[in-house]
């Protein structure tokens, strides 16, 4: 076939060299041994010019080799054939294909972007087309596939009855589905592998729907058939690969928007780099005259009435990374990012963008959107010089050209020249370079001219930058610069933590909904991130910090502490990497954080005598009683925090730990106490002689608490059953009086305030348990224990301590408990009760995971059992064993002869780990753990507790530990 005068081969004006000329013959030849008749020959005979043009595009490209040999009559078609008339025909194919499924159609399209593919790679190349030609030509391929793929999906979305079409011969025409092209579609700017970015909405006014109400659902259904229809690779290949995250708030919304939430969104929500953003959109697809309307409606968020100077600052965070300052880095060739890299094409956009968003408000001739055309307006209207516009045009075009080779080698949507000499040299010859020194000269040359417009424009731009490099985050797309930094920093998946950043800045978090907020997390970010990559697991630090950030009910104050003390934001990461549970505590209360900024934070915890003169200092000042549970529970809170934080920053060991939040707890006990007595006392007045004492049982009974623990109390009195109290406005018999008393302390202990919870009570440990009075007389109590005692409730009374009352009362009551532990008993009911009570709790609650270290079989549980069963067995004759610490009491039983030492010093190392790894998973985790799923914090953290190298090891000692106190337990008890 003869080539006409217009056709591609007479207007072909480069001839590239192919790289591979070897590579390039095969490839000529597997196409003329597939050409049936011989057209391809032909050409070949009778126009030089087609065999050095294919040598040239077949030796440089192999996917192009590969697309040209499947159908030889069509590349004879093409090289024969005016560029602009074939692609005209390959959209009114697109336009008017009628497929009978979506597997033809699906098919059709991807053979329509095929042969498209084929003559723009092949006009470009040879520059029969000049490069914003082979941009528009690769759009409108871009808007009639997706056209199509609208229409086939509306027809059969009517014909199942889903919604009705107010055309049903044009389908797309009043559907009120509005497919918004944007970025380089919207300007018919696309590159040769480009995505399509697109923002998908529907107007529920023009949309037919059968069911309303049902229109999110309908039309996301109906869009991810769309990202299907273009984007699935098939064995035909793909359409165009489909990209909606330029809508609002991509993580968070459905990929089709009903029109009143996105302005919703935009009204009050959008940013900077979404305006600049919207300066390309364009109705591409669907209801166009809806998107027009939607558009128009959308001005005023875009363009500004004003000369908007302080827009520049802000669309400058959106390319920061360029850090065109002179002396800042340099530009390279081999790797270099010609899309997104210093002095790429993204910088020559965001330059004409941003004098767009300053001045497109005042002067509506600078609202297009093709890049080339508003260079030439701005310059044309003084606001950049004639120069800058010449200079950045000849670059556009250039690097524009240097983009589509890289992508038209393998069809890969890459924007990054190769990293080797020879795959530089490879596009140096595809952009009509001898070698690849001769081109990275000319690239340098527009690279440097790009970077130096840019740096003029933002020359007092302010840096936000981490010293390790570059950190941007906003804008629609990763920035490599960035990627690099957080992968430098020590991130493993820096594209996770670029897209948790951003949605920070989509103010999607109440602590992130104002500006001032966002601002200040903002200036915060390098020095975060870096404080997170300190820590041993960077990324799971930085899911546990946006956790943080999303459960707090705002922001600004935070963030500013934290931005003004450094210390306290590494300390806060650690937290973050090592104890969710604790950061959590934080998110809920972050006032907690102001403790740590006491000098005193990394001394000792304070002495007893000085925690309780600041308790009762809080509390006198109260206003109320409310006011006073209030201030216990902040008091409660803060002290918790810092005992938690004291052990991950090792300035408390997990052992004395427990001892800590006892302390705490007692201390609390004691002040809530004399406040419920008071508030009391003025409803009811006091009885006469009366007294009372509240006795801990459990872990606080053992000074043994985790951050975790409850509080297992009972309240003994003394008083005359038959006296009523006396001095309040309504009296109350001695039993009743106390009882109520007892509920008012419960309340004040447990109850939520608006300050959160302090601890969860449990009564169920005093005489009779839940069928018993809530408060138990002292002379009650002893006749109980006396005469009516369970085994496992005298079991429970060995860890029994007075932790509030008068010191008179508080000694005798002391004295009825011991009384009740050393009284006569039979030994072998003993026994068996502590057999048969291990055996129900196991039964109930018991547990394989060696890490389960209260109920696993050899556990905390066996060990208290054993001691419990021999204080109760030994306390008659050997009082003085007596101790309401497993491990005093296990010492004391030790020399006292009643245990083997080997026993009892295996029991007490034992006991010692448990508690030295409970207190670590408490503070850490609220579920079991599993070390497959432990970061790297926590299990440091733990091996620190126990002193082990690693948790493989850990796992097996404990095995080991927990089968050694297995058979104690059995051998004590005489299982």
């Amino acid at each position: 076939m003869p080539s006409t005068e217009n056709s591609l081969l007479s207007r072909a004006r480069l001839f590239i060299r192919p790289a591979d000329p070897e590579a390039a013959e095969r490839s000529l030849n597997r196409a003329l041994e597939r050409d049936q008749d011989a057209a391809l020959a032909a050409l070949l005979a009778s126009e030089p010019k087609a065999r050095e043009l294919l040598i040239g595009v077949f030796g440089c490209s192999p996917y192009l080799a590969g697309l040209a040999a499947q159908n030889p009559a069509r590349l004879v078609q093409l090289l024969a054939g005016d560029p602009e008339a074939a692609v005209s025909r390959l959209i009114d194919h697109a336009k008017n294909m009628g497929a009978p499924d979506e597997a033809e159609l699906m098919r059709s399209l991807r053979l329509v972007k095929q042969e498209a593919a084929l003559v723009v790679a092949l006009a470009d190349l040879s520059k029969a087309w000049d490069t914003m030609t082979a941009t528009r030509a690769l759009t409108l391929i871009a808007d009639a596939t997706l056209s199509a793929a609208v229409s086939f999906t509306l027809r059969e979305a009517a014909q199942a009855g889903r919604l009705a079409l107010a055309h049903p011969g044009d389908p797309e025409r009043e559907s009120g589905w509005i497919f918004l092209g944007m970025g380089k579609q919207g300007a018919y700017e696309l590159n040769y592998s480009s995505d399509i970015d697109l923002v998908v909405l529907f107007d529920r006014r023009r949309a037919r729907v059968a069911k309303p109400g049902e229109e999110v659902d309908l039309f996301v259904r109906l869009t991810k058939r769309i990202i299907r229809i273009m984007s699935e690779q098939t064995a035909d290949g793909y359409v165009f690969r489909t990209d909606l995250r330029l809508r609002p708030d991509p993580g968070a919304t459905p990929i089709a928007i009903p029109l009143e939430a996105a302005f919703s969104y935009y009204e009050s929500m959008g940013q900077n780099w979404e305006r600049a953003a919207f300066i390309k959109a364009r109705p591409v697809a669907g209801d166009i005259a809806a998107g027009e309307e939607f558009l128009k409606e959308l001005q005023p968020f875009v363009w500004r009435k004003y000369f908007d100077f302080a827009a520049i600052a802000d669309v400058h965070s959106i390319k920061r990374q360029i850090h065109a300052h002179k002396g800042h880095g340099e530009i390279a060739v081999n790797g270099h990012n010609i899309k997104l890299g210093r002095g790429g094409i993204r910088e020559i956009e965001f330059f004409v963008q941003t004098q767009q968003l300053i001045t497109g408000g005042r002067d509506p001739s600078l609202r297009g959107r093709a890049t080339l055309d508003m260079l030439v307006a701005l310059a044309e209207r003084g606001w950049i010089e004639g120069a800058a516009r010449d200079a950045l045009e000849e670059a556009y075009v250039f690097l524009r050209d240097v983009e589509h080779r890289i992508q038209m080698v393998a069809d890969e949507q890459s924007h990054s020249l190769p990293q080797s000499e020879e795959g530089v040299a490879r596009i140096a010859m595809m952009m009509g370079f001898e070698g690849a020194r001769d081109f990275a000269a000319a690239l340098l040359r527009r690279l440097e001219t790009v970077q130096d417009c840019y740096a003029r424009l933002f020359e007092s731009a302010p840096q936000l930058s981490s010293g390790a490099g570059n950190l941007v985050f906003t804008g629609d797309e990763d920035d490599p610069a960035t990627l690099a930094t957080l992968e430098k920093l020590g991130f493993a998946e820096p594209r996770t933590v670029t897209a948790i950043i951003r949605s920070w800045h989509f103010g999607r978090y109440p602590a992130t909904r104002s500006a001032v907020a966002r601002e200040r997390l903002t200036e915060l970010t390098p020095a975060l991130l870096e404080a997170l990559a300190a820590t041993d697991n960077a990324d799971r630090a930085m899911l546990a910090f946006d956790k943080f950030v999303s459960r707090l009910p705002a922001g600004v104050q935070l963030f500013s502490l934290l931005a003004s003390h450094p210390n306290l934001l590494h300390l806060l990461t650690e937290i973050m990497g090592a104890a969710p549970e604790l950061a959590a505590a934080i998110s809920r209360r972050p006032r907690v954080l102001g403790a740590l900024l006491e000098p005193s934070f990394f001394n000792q915890p304070a002495e007893w005598a000085e925690l309780e003169d600041r308790l009762k200092i809080q509390m006198a000042e109260a206003g109320s009683f409310e006011d006073a549970l209030d201030r216990a529970r902040i008091f409660g809170q803060e002290q918790k925090f810092l005992i938690g934080a004291r052990i991950i920053t090792e300035a408390l060991s997990p052992r004395d730990a427990g001892f800590a939040y006892a302390r705490l707890a007692e201390i609390l006990i004691g002040g809530l106490l004399d406040v419920v007595e008071a508030e009391f006392a003025r409803a009811h007045g006091r009885v006469p002689g009366g007294e009372a004492a509240v006795v801990a049982l459990g872990k606080l009974g053992g000074r043994e608490m985790t951050a975790a623990s409850d509080l297992d109390l009972m309240l003994i009195y003394d008083a005359d059953p038959m006296v009523d109290s006396e001095g309040g406005e309504r009296p109350l018999p001695s039993p009743q009086y106390y009882a109520r008393l007892t509920q008012r302390l419960i309340m004040a202990l447990s109850a939520p305030t608006a300050e959160g919870l302090l601890y969860d009570v449990d009564f169920r440990l005093r005489p009779s348990g839940n069928k018993g009075p809530i408060a138990v007389r002292l002379k009650a109590f002893e006749e109980y224990q006396k005469n009516e005692a369970w085994s496992w409730e005298r079991m429970a009374l060995t860890r029994a301590r007075v932790v509030a009352g008068t010191p008179h009362f508080a000694a005798r009551v002391a004295a009825a408990i011991r009384e009740a532990l050393v009284a006569p008993r039979d030994m072998e009911k003993l026994r068996a009760d502590v057999a048969e009570m291990r055996r129900l709790v196991e039964k109930e609650k018991g547990s394989n995971n060696p890490f389960d270290l209260k109920q696993v079989p050899g556990g905390q549980i066996d060990i208290e059992f054993a001691t419990q069963y021999l204080l109760l067995r030994h306390a008659a004759t050997h009082p003085e064993c007596l101790s309401t610490s497993v491990e005093e009491a296990l010492r004391q039983l030790r020399d006292k002869e009643l245990i083997e030492r080997p026993a009892a010093e295996a029991l007490i190392e034992a006991y010692r780990t448990y508690q030295g790894l409970m207190q670590v998973l408490r503070l850490a985790i609220a579920g079991d753990f599993a070390p497959e799923k432990a970061s790297r914090g926590l299990a440091n953290l733990l091996l620190r507790a126990a002193d082990a190298p690693d948790l493989e090891r850990l796992e097996a000692r404990l095995r080991e530990t927990e089968a050694g106190v297995r058979e104690a337990f059995m051998r004590i008890v005489g299982i």
